[in-house]
């Protein structure tokens, strides 16, 4: 699949559901792109989005970005082969990456389930450093990986504990809940990371 992002960026409000949904994968892959490293393939927490044999894929998405902005995002899926490139996406809504150098300060892996990673991902009002954090978010055998320093740790409970305290619908407001206590208590207790 090759992609303008552009394209996406200008999809009428009325757009088939479908499309929304493509949409919001190319977007998520854009995401994760530009959150993680640079000029190697690293496997995402996204899910495939495609259903071979009417089936769900269990495949993560692999994503590469080159350290030119003006080389498209490649990405396959690890399992389907499922794969694609997206142009037009630097500077984007979607373009994650840093915009001041990073300071030097431990990182910490927390280990989470794929369930709290997708909420994490859904999650509406995070600044950019905190959407990275969850963008960059690797498959795991465990479920999924997140990688951040203290500061970013707290910052990110911090959000989704804001959203949760927010959320009207009680079934979205238990998985917040459920995802804030696995961030929380990998805050707490720093020997578990």
């Amino acid at each position: 699949m090759v992609t303008d992002l552009h394209h996406d960026l200008d999809l009428p409000v009325d757009a088939a559901e479908p499309a929304r949904r493509l949409a919001e994968q190319l977007s998520s892959i854009v995401r994760a792109g530009t959150a993680g490293d640079v000029a190697t393939a690293w496997e995402t927490a996204l899910p495939c989005r495609r259903r071979p044999g009417n089936r769900r894929c269990t495949g993560r998405i692999v994503v590469r970005r080159e350290t030119e902005a003006s080389t498209p995002i490649r990405w396959h899926c690890s399992a389907c082969g499922d794969e694609g490139v997206i142009s037009n996406w630097a500077d984007s809504p979607f373009d994650l990456r840093p915009r001041r150098l990073p300071r030097a300060v431990d990182i910490h892996e927390v280990v989470i389930t794929a369930d709290v990673a997708a909420t994490l991902r859904e999650l509406q009002l995070l600044d950019p450093d905190c959407e990275r954090i969850v963008f960059r978010i690797r498959a795991h055998d465990e479920g999924a990986a997140l990688t951040t320093t203290d500061d970013d740790l707290e910052q990110l409970v911090e959000s989704v504990a804001a959203e949760a305290n927010h959320e009207p619908h009680r079934r979205r407001q238990r998985r917040l809940d459920t995802a804030f206590d696995a961030l929380n208590d990998a805050a707490q207790t720093p020997g578990n990371r």
